[in-house]
Formats: C-alpha cells, structure tokens, sequence
C-alpha cells in the first residue's frame, strides 16, 4: 500500500510577516466587535431567567385551539398571495433595472443612479414600508403586497444587475461585431446565460418575502400577522399556538417547493 501524497511546500507558501499580522489584527478586531455587541445589547442577569419564561410562554400555546382553523387557514392563504404578487411584481420591475444597472450594458450617466435607487429600496425596512402603503391605501393585504414588491425590487435588482455583468463578454462582442442591437445583445446573449441564476435568486426571494410578509399584518397589512395581533393582544395563547402551526407548514412546503424548482434550473 502507498502512503498519502506528499504535499508540495511550493504549492501552499506560508504567509509572510505582514499578513500574519493582519490576519492578526482581522481577528483581534472582530472579538472586540463581538464584545462590544455583546456589552450592548445581552443583560447578563437576565440569562438565567429566560429559559423558563420561554417555556411557560410556549406552554401556553398548548394544546393549540383547532377551531380557529379554518380562519387561519383562510389568513395564511392571503399571506401566500401577498407574497406571491408582491415577488412577481418586483421581478418585472427588477428585470429592466438590472439591465439599466450593469455596468456592461448601460453608461455610467445611467447605471449609477439606479444603482443607489435599489440602495435606497432596499434599506428602508419592510415594516415602515408597510406603514407608508398603509396609510396611503388603507388596511389590507394591498399594502402589503405594495411594501413586499418595493423591498423586494432593491434586492432582486441588485442580483439581477450582477448577474447581468457576469454574463460572458465574448458572446457579447461576438453579437455586438455583427451589428446587433441593444436588444438583440441582450435576447440572444446576456438573457440565455443568465436566466436560471435569475430564475434562482427570484426563488428565493419569494422565500424570504413569505416569511417576511407574515409579520406584515403586525401593522394593518393584512395576511395571518394580523391574527397573531389579534390573538396576543387578547391572551388567547392557544389560538396563536394554532396559528403557529399553520405558518410553519406553509413555510416549510413552500421552501421545498422552491429547493425543488431551484434544482431544476441547475
């Protein structure tokens, strides 16, 4: 029998003295970072308690009140719809502001600014988001699909415009040599490279929108957030224990569903 292969020393060279130094200092800084996080934000008397006011919390939601089911039900399925449109919306819109945002395919005059336009759609919270739509349109699963497809589309467009710009240049100099326009460019050579990674990250982000558009109905926006208002507000533990189960299966069946989509489009 023979041995392991040796290694060659040539092939992994040992880090000279100045980037042992900084990988020294990267590391110092995080702990202090994660110090400083945790003398911010952890009341270390607490710690002790929080166990056991877990668990009587949790056992409050036992047994869970079946009767609601058919309401939940009916709320969970208008949070799914939020969800759905909201993504669906944010990907049309997403679509033709990565194109504007890849810096292959647009002028700086053009690609900068929507660049800090999807900054700025991105990091205003979902919840305040769902307060503006709220209080322009009222109550109900409308703003909330409005706050879903704004946040979604700083996000989505942000993949979308990197994805763009990793399509590969030859294809498009080819097309771009044969007089081909814009569009063209665009149909024929960036769009069939980069379709499943768009197909992925749009998959994905309905994942998050529908986690994030349960808490939606926290502030009016509609969806099954709304009944965990309701519920908790009133102390009716072991009606939210119902709707706990519910978001968690519709939660896990969508995630396979899309793990099962995503797989296709490798």
């Amino acid at each position: 029998m023979t041995g392991p292969p040796e290694r060659d020393p040539a092939a992994y060279p040992r880090p000279t003295a100045r980037q042992s130094l900084r990988r020294g200092a990267g590391l110092a800084a995080l702990v202090v970072a994660l110090a400083w996080a945790w003398s911010g934000t952890v009341e270390s008397e607490n710690l002790g308690r929080a166990l056991p006011r877990l668990l009587d919390f949790m056992g409050r939601l036992i047994p869970p009140d079946v009767s609601v089911a058919p309401s939940v039900i009916r709320a969970a399925l208008e949070t799914l719809q939020i969800a759905l449109l909201g993504t669906a919306i944010s990907a049309a819109v997403s679509l033709p502001l990565g194109l504007a945002a890849a810096v292959n395919l647009s002028p700086a005059w053009l690609h900068l600014p929507i660049k800090w336009l999807l900054v700025i759609l991105r990091g205003i919270p979902i919840l305040l988001l769902a307060v503006m739509f709220v209080s322009a349109v009222g109550l109900g699963p409308f703003p909330g699909v409005l706050a879903v497809a704004a946040h979604s589309t700083g996000m989505l467009g942000k993949f979308y415009a990197e994805a763009f710009e990793n399509a590969r240049s030859g294809v498009l100099e080819a097309l771009d040599s044969t007089g081909a326009t814009w569009l063209q460019v665009v149909r024929f050579g960036v769009l069939p490279q980069v379709a499943p990674d768009l197909g992925r990250d749009t998959l994905f982000r309905f994942e998050l929108n529908l986690r994030e558009t349960v808490v939606l109905g926290l502030v009016g926006a509609g969806g099954i957030g709304l009944l965990v208002r309701l519920y908790i507000r009133s102390f009716q533990y072991t009606k939210v224990g119902t709707v706990t189960i519910v978001i968690l299966v519709m939660v896990v069946a969508v995630e396979q569903a899309s793990v099962a989509l995503r797989k296709q489009l490798r």
